[in-house]
Protein backbone atom coordinates (compact mmCIF):
# COMPACT_ATOMS: atom_id res chain seq x y z
CA UNK A 1 0.00 0.00 0.00
CA UNK A 2 0.96 3.70 -0.91
CA UNK A 3 0.43 6.86 1.30
CA UNK A 4 1.04 9.84 0.29
CA UNK A 5 1.82 11.97 3.10
CA UNK A 6 2.42 15.29 1.62
CA UNK A 7 3.02 16.78 -2.17
CA UNK A 8 3.74 19.88 -3.58
CA UNK A 9 4.17 20.45 -7.51
CA UNK A 10 6.61 17.74 -9.03
CA UNK A 11 7.90 16.78 -5.40
CA UNK A 12 6.08 14.10 -2.75
CA UNK A 13 6.85 12.25 0.53
CA UNK A 14 6.08 8.76 -0.06
CA UNK A 15 5.41 6.41 2.62
CA UNK A 16 5.53 2.48 1.50
CA UNK A 17 3.70 -0.46 4.06
CA UNK A 18 5.03 -3.31 1.75
CA UNK A 19 6.54 -6.51 3.46
CA UNK A 20 8.35 -7.01 0.25
CA UNK A 21 10.50 -4.15 0.31
CA UNK A 22 13.78 -3.78 2.79
CA UNK A 23 14.02 -0.85 5.52
CA UNK A 24 16.66 0.55 3.45
CA UNK A 25 14.66 0.44 -0.03
CA UNK A 26 11.65 1.87 2.08
CA UNK A 27 13.86 5.25 3.53
CA UNK A 28 15.38 5.85 -0.24
CA UNK A 29 11.94 6.10 -1.61
CA UNK A 30 10.14 8.50 1.25
CA UNK A 31 11.33 11.83 0.02
CA UNK A 32 11.61 12.23 -3.77
CA UNK A 33 11.26 14.32 -6.59
CA UNK A 34 7.93 12.50 -8.29
CA UNK A 35 9.71 12.95 -11.81
CA UNK A 36 12.44 10.78 -10.73
CA UNK A 37 10.36 7.64 -10.01
CA UNK A 38 8.82 7.99 -13.37
CA UNK A 39 12.11 8.45 -15.23
CA UNK A 40 13.20 5.66 -12.68
CA UNK A 41 10.43 3.36 -13.66
CA UNK A 42 10.80 4.27 -17.59
CA UNK A 43 14.92 3.23 -17.74
CA UNK A 44 14.09 -0.17 -15.86
CA UNK A 45 11.51 -0.74 -18.24
CA UNK A 46 13.27 0.30 -20.88
CA UNK A 47 17.24 -0.20 -20.03
CA UNK A 48 17.99 2.50 -22.64
CA UNK A 49 18.53 5.96 -21.64
CA UNK A 50 17.13 7.70 -24.79
CA UNK A 51 14.31 5.25 -25.00
CA UNK A 52 13.33 5.48 -21.37
CA UNK A 53 13.49 9.61 -22.59
CA UNK A 54 10.82 8.84 -25.42
CA UNK A 55 9.07 7.19 -23.47
CA UNK A 56 8.06 10.37 -21.05
CA UNK A 57 8.52 12.60 -23.12
CA UNK A 58 12.21 14.39 -21.66
CA UNK A 59 15.26 15.09 -23.83
CA UNK A 60 18.04 12.24 -23.78
CA UNK A 61 20.51 14.64 -21.72
CA UNK A 62 17.35 15.42 -19.11
CA UNK A 63 17.34 11.45 -18.55
CA UNK A 64 20.34 11.48 -18.21
CA UNK A 65 21.05 14.07 -15.72
CA UNK A 66 17.70 11.91 -13.98
CA UNK A 67 19.61 8.78 -14.21
CA UNK A 68 22.89 10.82 -12.65
CA UNK A 69 20.54 11.76 -9.84
CA UNK A 70 19.28 8.44 -8.75
CA UNK A 71 22.20 6.87 -8.72
CA UNK A 72 23.36 9.62 -5.91
CA UNK A 73 20.08 9.31 -4.24
CA UNK A 74 20.61 5.11 -4.32
CA UNK A 75 24.29 5.40 -3.89
CA UNK A 76 24.06 2.49 -6.71
CA UNK A 77 24.65 2.51 -10.82
CA UNK A 78 21.43 1.23 -11.41
CA UNK A 79 22.27 0.45 -15.25
CA UNK A 80 25.84 -0.20 -16.15
CA UNK A 81 26.77 -0.75 -19.74
CA UNK A 82 28.00 -4.18 -21.01
CA UNK A 83 28.66 -5.71 -24.59
CA UNK A 84 24.46 -6.74 -25.08
CA UNK A 85 23.68 -2.68 -23.80
CA UNK A 86 22.74 -1.42 -20.75
CA UNK A 87 21.66 -3.85 -17.76
CA UNK A 88 20.31 -3.35 -14.72
CA UNK A 89 22.08 -3.84 -11.15
CA UNK A 90 21.49 -5.74 -8.47
CA UNK A 91 19.61 -2.95 -6.84
CA UNK A 92 17.80 -1.40 -9.78
CA UNK A 93 15.84 -4.90 -10.01
CA UNK A 94 15.24 -4.73 -6.60
CA UNK A 95 13.41 -1.42 -7.10
CA UNK A 96 12.00 -2.00 -10.12
CA UNK A 97 8.51 -3.36 -8.50
CA UNK A 98 8.22 -1.53 -5.55
CA UNK A 99 8.60 1.97 -7.95
CA UNK A 100 5.90 0.15 -10.46
CA UNK A 101 3.74 0.02 -7.92
CA UNK A 102 4.54 3.25 -6.00
CA UNK A 103 3.48 5.05 -9.69
CA UNK A 104 0.68 3.00 -10.18
CA UNK A 105 -1.11 3.92 -6.53
CA UNK A 106 -0.39 7.77 -7.31
CA UNK A 107 -2.09 8.05 -10.70
CA UNK A 108 -5.24 6.05 -9.38
CA UNK A 109 -4.73 8.65 -6.28
CA UNK A 110 -4.81 11.61 -8.87
CA UNK A 111 -7.19 10.23 -11.31
CA UNK A 112 -9.59 9.55 -8.19
CA UNK A 113 -9.48 13.07 -8.02
CA UNK A 114 -12.16 13.77 -11.51
CA UNK A 115 -14.17 12.20 -13.76
CA UNK A 116 -12.10 9.62 -15.86
CA UNK A 117 -12.18 10.61 -19.41
CA UNK A 118 -10.78 8.03 -21.95
CA UNK A 119 -10.53 10.45 -24.26
CA UNK A 120 -7.64 12.61 -22.53
CA UNK A 121 -6.17 10.37 -20.08
CA UNK A 122 -2.47 9.26 -20.26
CA UNK A 123 -3.01 5.95 -17.74
CA UNK A 124 -1.24 2.89 -18.36
CA UNK A 125 -3.11 -0.29 -17.73
CA UNK A 126 -1.41 -3.72 -17.16
CA UNK A 127 -3.52 -7.04 -18.60
CA UNK A 128 -2.54 -10.62 -18.31
CA UNK A 129 -3.14 -11.98 -22.09
CA UNK A 130 -1.55 -15.36 -23.19
CA UNK A 131 -0.41 -14.76 -26.85
CA UNK A 132 -3.60 -17.03 -27.77
CA UNK A 133 -5.76 -14.53 -26.18
CA UNK A 134 -3.78 -11.58 -27.34
CA UNK A 135 -4.47 -12.89 -31.29
CA UNK A 136 -7.70 -12.85 -30.72
CA UNK A 137 -8.51 -9.96 -29.08
CA UNK A 138 -5.48 -7.17 -29.28
CA UNK A 139 -6.60 -6.04 -32.68
CA UNK A 140 -10.46 -5.10 -32.02
CA UNK A 141 -8.91 -3.50 -28.33
CA UNK A 142 -6.12 -1.28 -29.96
CA UNK A 143 -8.33 -0.05 -32.92
CA UNK A 144 -10.74 0.85 -30.15
CA UNK A 145 -8.00 2.44 -27.94
CA UNK A 146 -6.80 4.33 -31.28
CA UNK A 147 -10.21 6.08 -31.84
CA UNK A 148 -11.32 6.56 -28.49
CA UNK A 149 -8.20 6.60 -25.96
CA UNK A 150 -5.43 7.92 -28.27
CA UNK A 151 -3.04 8.32 -25.18
CA UNK A 152 -3.69 5.32 -22.93
CA UNK A 153 -0.65 2.84 -22.70
CA UNK A 154 -1.15 -0.99 -22.85
CA UNK A 155 1.30 -3.12 -21.43
CA UNK A 156 0.48 -6.86 -22.24
CA UNK A 157 2.34 -9.68 -19.58
CA UNK A 158 2.13 -13.90 -19.45
CA UNK A 159 1.89 -15.13 -16.11
CA UNK A 160 1.30 -18.79 -15.27
CA UNK A 161 -2.13 -19.18 -13.26
CA UNK A 162 -0.57 -18.86 -9.60
CA UNK A 163 1.83 -15.53 -10.60
CA UNK A 164 -2.08 -14.21 -12.37
CA UNK A 165 -3.72 -14.94 -9.09
CA UNK A 166 -0.95 -13.30 -7.08
CA UNK A 167 -0.35 -10.48 -9.41
CA UNK A 168 -3.99 -9.29 -9.20
CA UNK A 169 -3.66 -9.49 -5.44
CA UNK A 170 -0.70 -7.59 -5.07
CA UNK A 171 -1.92 -4.60 -7.34
CA UNK A 172 0.68 -5.39 -10.24
CA UNK A 173 -2.03 -6.12 -13.12
CA UNK A 174 -5.38 -4.18 -13.84
CA UNK A 175 -6.82 -7.28 -15.07
CA UNK A 176 -6.08 -10.86 -16.65
CA UNK A 177 -7.79 -13.04 -19.14
CA UNK A 178 -7.39 -16.39 -18.15
CA UNK A 179 -9.13 -19.69 -17.72
CA UNK A 180 -9.84 -21.65 -14.84
CA UNK A 181 -8.09 -19.42 -12.36
CA UNK A 182 -7.96 -20.95 -8.45
CA UNK A 183 -8.40 -17.79 -6.20
CA UNK A 184 -10.06 -15.43 -3.15
CA UNK A 185 -13.32 -14.60 -3.22
CA UNK A 186 -11.57 -10.89 -3.29
CA UNK A 187 -11.18 -11.57 -7.06
CA UNK A 188 -14.49 -11.35 -9.64
CA UNK A 189 -14.52 -13.33 -12.79
CA UNK A 190 -16.67 -12.79 -15.54
CA UNK A 191 -17.14 -15.51 -18.52
CA UNK A 192 -15.85 -13.62 -21.89
CA UNK A 193 -16.58 -16.29 -24.13
CA UNK A 194 -16.78 -20.15 -24.72
CA UNK A 195 -14.79 -22.34 -26.25
CA UNK A 196 -13.20 -25.87 -27.48
CA UNK A 197 -10.29 -28.14 -28.74
CA UNK A 198 -9.82 -29.00 -32.45
CA UNK A 199 -7.23 -30.61 -33.86
CA UNK A 200 -5.34 -28.45 -36.51
CA UNK A 201 -3.07 -29.67 -39.07
CA UNK A 202 -1.28 -28.56 -42.55
CA UNK A 203 -3.94 -28.27 -45.69
CA UNK A 204 -1.88 -31.34 -47.68
CA UNK A 205 -1.76 -33.51 -44.67
CA UNK A 206 -2.61 -37.10 -45.41
CA UNK A 207 -5.19 -37.15 -42.39
CA UNK A 208 -6.83 -33.89 -43.72
CA UNK A 209 -8.01 -36.20 -46.83
CA UNK A 210 -10.46 -38.47 -44.91
CA UNK A 211 -12.51 -37.61 -41.67
CA UNK A 212 -10.53 -38.25 -38.49
CA UNK A 213 -10.32 -40.92 -36.66
CA UNK A 214 -9.36 -41.79 -33.43
CA UNK A 215 -6.68 -44.10 -34.78
CA UNK A 216 -5.19 -41.75 -37.13
CA UNK A 217 -4.74 -39.19 -34.30
CA UNK A 218 -3.22 -41.50 -32.28
CA UNK A 219 -0.81 -42.46 -34.42
CA UNK A 220 0.43 -39.40 -36.06
CA UNK A 221 3.03 -37.32 -34.40
CA UNK A 222 2.01 -34.16 -32.46
CA UNK A 223 3.10 -30.92 -31.35
CA UNK A 224 1.89 -29.45 -28.06
CA UNK A 225 2.58 -26.30 -26.61
CA UNK A 226 4.25 -26.91 -23.44
CA UNK A 227 2.56 -23.94 -21.22
CA UNK A 228 -1.14 -24.48 -22.28
CA UNK A 229 -3.09 -25.91 -19.95
CA UNK A 230 -5.80 -26.51 -22.13
CA UNK A 231 -3.65 -29.72 -24.14
CA UNK A 232 -3.50 -31.32 -20.66
CA UNK A 233 -6.97 -30.86 -19.25
CA UNK A 234 -9.11 -31.20 -22.50
CA UNK A 235 -6.86 -33.87 -24.90
CA UNK A 236 -4.54 -35.89 -22.37
CA UNK A 237 -6.39 -36.04 -19.22
CA UNK A 238 -9.46 -37.78 -21.36
CA UNK A 239 -7.40 -39.99 -23.40
CA UNK A 240 -5.54 -40.99 -20.27
CA UNK A 241 -9.07 -41.62 -18.35
CA UNK A 242 -9.22 -44.05 -21.67
CA UNK A 243 -5.82 -45.52 -20.96
CA UNK A 244 -4.80 -44.08 -24.34
CA UNK A 245 -1.89 -41.55 -25.22
CA UNK A 246 -0.69 -39.89 -28.18
CA UNK A 247 3.00 -39.19 -29.12
CA UNK A 248 4.18 -35.75 -28.64
CA UNK A 249 7.13 -35.23 -31.13
CA UNK A 250 7.46 -31.87 -30.47
CA UNK A 251 6.84 -29.07 -27.32
CA UNK A 252 6.72 -25.26 -27.81
CA UNK A 253 6.19 -22.13 -25.93
CA UNK A 254 3.54 -20.03 -27.51
CA UNK A 255 0.18 -20.99 -29.43
CA UNK A 256 2.20 -18.59 -32.65
CA UNK A 257 4.50 -20.92 -33.47
CA UNK A 258 2.23 -23.60 -33.85
CA UNK A 259 1.31 -23.16 -37.48
CA UNK A 260 4.58 -22.12 -39.22
CA UNK A 261 5.60 -25.55 -37.75
CA UNK A 262 2.58 -27.05 -39.17
CA UNK A 263 2.84 -25.97 -42.21
CA UNK A 264 6.75 -27.41 -42.93
CA UNK A 265 5.67 -30.91 -41.21
CA UNK A 266 3.05 -33.78 -40.55
CA UNK A 267 2.25 -33.36 -37.22
CA UNK A 268 -0.50 -32.74 -35.52
CA UNK A 269 -1.50 -29.97 -32.94
CA UNK A 270 -4.43 -29.50 -30.92
CA UNK A 271 -6.25 -26.08 -30.13
CA UNK A 272 -8.73 -24.23 -29.04
CA UNK A 273 -11.28 -23.50 -32.06
CA UNK A 274 -11.32 -20.04 -32.18
CA UNK A 275 -7.60 -19.44 -32.65
CA UNK A 276 -7.67 -22.10 -35.56
CA UNK A 277 -9.96 -20.35 -37.63
CA UNK A 278 -8.24 -17.14 -36.78
CA UNK A 279 -5.20 -18.59 -38.06
CA UNK A 280 -7.43 -20.27 -40.91
CA UNK A 281 -5.71 -18.42 -43.73
CA UNK A 282 -2.18 -20.01 -42.57
CA UNK A 283 -3.04 -23.03 -44.31
CA UNK A 284 -4.17 -24.82 -41.81
CA UNK A 285 -6.93 -27.67 -41.52
CA UNK A 286 -9.13 -27.79 -38.90
CA UNK A 287 -10.97 -31.21 -38.13
CA UNK A 288 -13.21 -31.72 -34.90
CA UNK A 289 -11.47 -34.38 -32.45
CA UNK A 290 -12.49 -37.75 -32.71
CA UNK A 291 -13.42 -38.41 -29.13
CA UNK A 292 -15.66 -36.53 -27.13
CA UNK A 293 -13.82 -32.98 -25.19
CA UNK A 294 -15.93 -30.95 -22.80
CA UNK A 295 -16.11 -26.90 -24.03
CA UNK A 296 -14.36 -24.47 -21.81
CA UNK A 297 -14.51 -20.85 -21.27
CA UNK A 298 -12.10 -17.73 -20.85
CA UNK A 299 -13.08 -15.17 -18.56
CA UNK A 300 -11.90 -12.00 -17.33
CA UNK A 301 -10.70 -11.40 -13.63
CA UNK A 302 -9.92 -8.79 -11.52
CA UNK A 303 -9.66 -7.57 -7.47
CA UNK A 304 -13.05 -6.41 -6.08
CA UNK A 305 -10.60 -3.21 -4.99
CA UNK A 306 -11.15 -1.96 -8.53
CA UNK A 307 -15.17 -2.86 -8.87
CA UNK A 308 -16.06 1.04 -8.61
CA UNK A 309 -13.16 2.60 -10.77
CA UNK A 310 -14.31 4.61 -13.99
CA UNK A 311 -10.53 3.62 -15.38
CA UNK A 312 -11.02 0.00 -14.57
CA UNK A 313 -14.75 -0.78 -15.22
CA UNK A 314 -13.83 1.66 -19.21
CA UNK A 315 -10.94 -0.95 -19.51
CA UNK A 316 -13.11 -3.83 -18.67
CA UNK A 317 -15.98 -2.74 -21.20
CA UNK A 318 -13.19 -2.24 -23.91
CA UNK A 319 -12.16 -6.54 -23.61
CA UNK A 320 -15.82 -7.34 -22.94
CA UNK A 321 -16.52 -5.48 -26.62
CA UNK A 322 -13.68 -7.04 -28.24
CA UNK A 323 -14.60 -10.46 -27.14
CA UNK A 324 -18.68 -9.74 -28.62
CA UNK A 325 -16.75 -10.61 -32.06
CA UNK A 326 -16.23 -14.14 -30.63
CA UNK A 327 -20.06 -14.66 -29.37
CA UNK A 328 -20.87 -17.16 -32.14
CA UNK A 329 -20.83 -20.95 -30.92
CA UNK A 330 -18.51 -23.41 -30.65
Amino acid sequence: MVKILFMDGCRCIIDIINDDCSLELVMNLRSIDLNLLVALNALLTDLHVTRAADRIGLSQPAMSNALSRLRHIFKDELLVRTANGMQATPRALELAEPVKRVLRQLERILDSEASFDPSTTTRSFSVRLSDLLARLLLPTVCNTLKTTAPFVHLDVVHYSPTDTVEALEKDEIDLAISMGLVHSNAIKSVVMMRDRMVCVMREGHPAALHPLTLETFLQGTHLKVSMSPTDLRFVDDVLARQGMTRQVAVNVPHWLLVPHVLRESDHLSVMPRRLAFAMASEDLAIRDLPFPSEPFEWSMYWHRRHDASQDLSWLRSIFTEAAQHFANGI
